[in-house]
């Protein structure tokens, strides 16, 4: 495995503050984005265009749910400023649209009305629109809301749902623009790559973890913990759609550039059998299971290996290496190109 450029350091905020906080505790589920194989292909520029196209079908309908979180979080600050805010990060939302509006005229088709929305879409904006409704375990319905502060409670759940996408496409778009090389000038998805590396769209993150920030002040430990809980879920159902995206072409993981000696050191290569070591391993390990496989007398199970002696397990083993050395080196075969006489 080989370790990513440390290129997103400046997209987390600097200071100990909420959204900081839970954007650390949650890294696993944006690692699991990074390294899904929608997020490797897009990145490598060998994503298919269907695949893509299907990608920002289901785009655009979280962001109109997204754009509308935002509406409602709006109607419930109680802050002229926060409200001022909401309103600004809302606009942006709406760009995103007339981005994803331009790829669907390049294409000549609406690609939107062709698609129907699958379920990972339908369960991220569902949350979002319940939660931006005061649909919030915890919380009073949203009718007997009756002062202010109740309601804004609402828009810091809100914030806290909506947050960690906009960090999580945020650190993408820092991930793979360091990927990039500076002469790159064909990479089919170039234009979404800069979109969410820009300064525009990384200070937009930040906006919104600041406004996350500054309407969790006056809460509870209790009502801090659900938006941790809004916050871990919203990261899970982020997962859930990057992976949900129909990928029918093969995928290498993980996604490397050429790394510069002098700025990274650190390289990490994987055998198959994801040991790191000068030699097969693989039969040290076969020759473990051999000797610790149980026998039919130990009282165990007694399944097809318990039955089988020590003769026959080496026997099937040596069967087994071979046919996969066979297959290994008509693998390659077949992926290197053949000789060519002179």
């Amino acid at each position: 495995m080989a370790i990513l450029p440390k290129s997103s350091v400046d997209v987390i905020p600097t200071d100990d503050r909420l959204a900081k906080r839970f954007w650390i505790k949650f890294r696993r589920e944006s690692m699991l984005s990074l390294y899904s194989p929608f997020a490797l292909s897009l990145a490598s520029g060998s994503l298919k265009i269907d695949t893509f196209r299907h990608y920002i079908a289901e785009d655009v309908h979280f962001l109109k749910a997204f754009a509308r979180a935002y509406e409602l979080a709006e109607n419930c600050a109680d802050d002229d400023d926060a409200k001022l805010a909401i309103s600004e990060l809302r606009k942006g939302v709406l760009q995103e649209l007339k981005m994803h509006n331009s790829f669907v005229q390049e294409w000549g088709s609406d690609c939107v009305k062709e698609s129907p929305v699958n379920s990972a879409t339908v369960k991220y904006t569902e949350f979002l629109l319940a939660t931006a409704s005061g649909k919030v375990e915890g919380l009073k319905a949203p009718g007997t809301l009756a002062t202010p502060f109740e309601k804004t409670k609402i828009a810091a759940y809100t914030l806290g749902a909506m947050t960690p996408c906009m960090r999580l496409y945020a650190f993408l778009g820092k991930e793979f623009q360091a990927l990039l090389e500076s002469n790159e000038h064909d990479h089919p998805y170039k234009k979404w790559i800069e979109n969410y590396s820009s300064e525009s769209f990384q200070a937009s993150a930040l906006q919104t973890e600041d406004l996350l920030d500054k309407l969790s002040v006056p809460l509870t430990g209790e009502e801090l913990n659900i938006i941790e809980k809004l916050y871990h879920q919203a990261m899970k159902l982020e997962t859930e759609f990057f992976y949900s995206q129909p990928l029918t072409q093969p995928t290498i993981a993980p996604l490397t550039k050429e790394h510069d000696p002098e700025q990274y050191r650190l390289i990490i290569f994987s055998d198959f059998d994801l040991t790191c070591t000068v030699v097969d391993s693989s039969a040290i390990l076969a020759e473990i299971a051999i000797v610790t496989a149980p026998k039919s007398d130990q009282n165990q199970p007694t399944g097809q290996i318990g039955r089988m002696s020590s003769v026959e397990l080496r026997n099937t083993w040596g069967l087994l290496s071979a046919q996969y050395t066979e297959e290994y080196e008509q693998c390659i075969e077949s992926i290197l190109p053949s000789e060519k006489g002179i």
